[in-house]
């Protein structure tokens, strides 16, 4: 688990299942899925599965459903990066998402169900809202939490602003990008632009390899420059 640890906190992102080229926990796990014949978690490491629910124990790591609606953990240096995207997601929010963040806003950690009592909302109104905000990373949760394999719990749902320091630089779009392709160390460009929940684009990459951020080690492929 040490290991893994450090592992995020080399590479600032991790997905939990290898689908492209960020590095993937499971993937780094080395170990034999519980069922190789099988669909979804039977293709998880047979005993390795336990860390995707403790990588986020500690104060630096966060799990958040940036990667297109699926798990991916940041660590805190790389969220700092992350935060004016997100920030902009809760300043613009509208409707039922800008009053669930609102609520969190006053209310802090809360779970689902006494957000739908307070709020007076049914559970798929709830879960359509906190499902929205989590996948632009303005809401987080750690989901369940295994203490070990027999003694788990529910985490509440947080604001993102609760929980990550203001953080970022002038150019966030293309900050988030060359944190991906660094996690990756050599990646396709086809890919960068969809990693994220926000959309990439091939003229914010161009710039980055125009400014010396990124350079291109072989056609198609991005990595960032060195220095």
């Amino acid at each position: 688990m040490d290991e893994a640890v450090g592992f995020l906190a080399e590479r600032g992102m991790l997905t939990r299942m290898p689908d492209c080229a960020l590095p993937s926990l499971f993937a780094a796990c080395h170990e034999a899925p519980a069922n190789p014949a099988g669909r979804g978690f039977d293709l998880w490491p047979k005993t390795k599965w336990i860390w995707s629910f403790q990588l986020t124990r500690g104060p630096e790591a966060l799990l958040t459903k940036l990667h297109r609606g699926k798990s991916l953990y940041l660590s805190m240096s790389t969220a700092r990066a992350v935060d004016p995207l997100v920030r902009q997601t809760i300043d613009s929010a509208d409707g039922d998402d800008a009053v669930l963040l609102d609520h969190l806003g006053r209310r802090g950690p809360s779970m689902t169900e006494d957000v739908a009592l307070e709020l007076g909302w049914d559970a798929r109104r709830v879960k359509q809202a906190r499902t929205r905000m989590e996948r632009l990373g303005a809401i987080v949760s750690d989901g369940l939490v295994f203490e070990s394999s027999t003694s788990w719990y529910f985490a509440p749902m947080r604001r993102w602003d609760q929980v990550v320091e203001r953080g970022g630089g002038d150019d966030p779009h293309g900050d988030v990008i060359v944190a991906g392709v660094r996690a990756a160390v050599v990646a396709p460009e086809a890919e960068v632009a969809s990693w994220f929940s926000w959309p990439g684009s091939s003229e914010v990459v161009a710039r980055l390899v125009g400014e010396g951020r990124l350079h291109r080690p072989a056609p198609g492929l991005l990595a960032v420059a060195a220095g």
